[in-house]
């Protein structure tokens, strides 16, 4: 066995430490397993893989018991390895003007044909809901030697009854307001609305708006002599971008401030608008208010729409959000190079258990790729050097760090 691989398996001693003798034995077993490709091989069967790598019947049964049956919580298991980076690796939060990032995803593990499962997931290319197993993921952003790599710090379960994403996107906002420290800030996709965000009371986030957002002033507009009628309730609308609607052209909102930016070597130009509220609601002081920024760059022929209740540059506000792709990975990770997007488990426990264990073993793998040293890829290969991955991503792009 090679130092790398001592190493891993010294990581994840620690993490099953305070598991019960002979579960945590199996947990190591088992997450081994997934760490040396045997799921690949396996197309997602536990004992198939198991098999592939090298433990006897009596191992194999262990493990896979402990997985349905062991007395272990894959809360414990993040919250040792979020003090194992801590303390054993150069891990650093990012900042941008005193504030740091943390991601919120869903991710969907999908089981087209299980059958006693309610549970379902919107499938981005299908357009619908498909059945599956969501699960909720958080992680902090940061670097070690300039590499961007994300800390998972929490997995939120799926109800047994849920039918489709709603309460597990309930549980991370309010995870978000829960837990969050002041200097932090809650990244989301366009999944998540801006009025739930609201009704949750985050007060510091970064969410992404549909191209065709509407959004008013918190101000009524300007009294016009003369005009009859009853007293303006709404704000002016405000319209980022110009659209057509049935043959109708939109025209867009001038903005209030133009800003224009340097990013990785990119000019970027932002158009902001402060003090707005959503559509549906009414002038009102004592609304939560927001800002949008619309991001125009020359390589992407369509802007990007961010709003935010942080009063920071637009710069800030961008790179903040392109922290949010690290979220991306952990899933990505567990998906495709590890072979977990297959999972031939039935037993309700291993259904949700053994999708959150992989998310944790992929982002185990992600970040001992950067601790360790680079690895050759062959006889070839005698000065391997590591891919060092930049803080500016483009837009609608994701970056692997190994």
């Amino acid at each position: 066995m090679d130092t790398a691989s001592t190493q891993i398996l010294l990581v994840l001693e620690f993490l099953v430490k305070p598991v019960q003798i002979g579960t945590n034995l199996a947990l190591v077993q088992l997450m081994w397993a997934m760490l040396n490709g045997s799921f690949l091989e396996s197309r997602g069967a536990i004992h198939t893989a198991l098999f592939g790598s090298g433990y006897d019947r009596q191992t194999i049964q262990r493990c896979w018991r402990a997985l349905r049956y062991g007395v272990w919580s894959i809360e414990e298991l993040v919250m040792r390895w979020q003090v194992w980076m801590e303390q054993e690796t150069m891990w650093q939060a990012h900042r941008y003007d005193g504030w740091q990032p943390v991601a919120f995803d869903i991710t969907t593990f999908w089981r087209p044909k299980l059958q006693q499962w309610s549970g379902r997931g919107f499938h981005r290319i299908a357009g619908r809901l498909m059945p599956g197993v969501p699960v909720g993921v958080v992680v902090r952003v940061g670097e070690i030697a300039g590499q961007r790599l994300p800390m998972l710090c929490k997995l939120i379960r799926t109800p047994r009854t849920a039918t489709d994403e709603q309460p597990i996107e309930n549980k991370l906002l309010c995870y978000a307001r829960d837990h969050l420290a002041q200097c932090e800030v809650a990244l989301f996709d366009a999944g998540f609305k801006l009025s739930a965000i609201q009704a949750a009371q985050i007060n510091h986030f970064v969410v992404r708006m549909a191209r065709n957002c509407v959004l008013r002033r918190n101000c009524l507009p300007p009294v016009i002599a003369g005009k009859r009628g009853a007293k303006q309730k709404y704000g002016a609308e405000v319209r980022p971008l110009a659209r057509s609607y049935r043959g109708k052209e939109k025209v867009g909102t001038p903005p209030d401030q133009i800003k224009t930016f340097s990013l990785s070597g990119h000019q970027i130009v932002a158009h902001g608008w402060s003090n707005l509220v959503r559509p549906d609601q009414k002038v009102n002081k004592q609304h939560q208010t927001v800002h949008i920024w619309t991001f125009h760059d020359s390589r992407y022929k369509k802007p990007m729409i961010l709003a935010t209740s942080l009063d920071a540059s637009a710069s800030v506000i961008l790179r903040l959000y392109l922290d949010r792709w690290s979220v991306e990975q952990v899933p990505l990770v567990a998906k495709q190079i590890l072979g977990l997007q297959r999972m031939f488990v039935h037993a309700v426990v291993c259904v949700q258990r053994l999708p959150e264990l992989a998310l944790l073993v992929a982002n185990i793998l992600t970040v001992m790729a950067a601790v360790l040293p680079a690895t050759p890829s062959g006889y070839w290969d005698k000065r391997p050097k590591k891919r060092v991955v930049g803080c500016a991503e483009p837009f609608d792009g994701l970056i692997l760090a190994i």
